[in-house]
């Protein structure tokens, strides 16, 4: 399934002097999967595209408004 959100599992040291965050999280950008733009892709309308930043639905990427990944 295509997701943005990406997760990993860290190396956990014996000897690391925090608590370990078991698994991390990082966003892709919808550009990567696109290697270019086809004819007649789908838009939004001028109003949600400024809210959007973006015209064309297929690049827009949502970001969590409290900074971390989302789910």
């Amino acid at each position: 399934m295509f997701t943005q959100v990406k997760y990993w599992n860290p190396y956990i040291g014996p000897f690391d002097p925090c608590p370990p965050m078991r698994v991390k999280s990082y966003q892709t950008p919808p550009n990567l999967y696109i290697g270019f733009q086809p004819p007649n892709m789908e838009q939004y309308s001028p109003r949600q595209a400024l809210h959007c930043g973006t015209l064309w639905p297929a690049f827009y990427s949502p970001y969590p408004s409290d900074g971390r990944e989302e789910e």
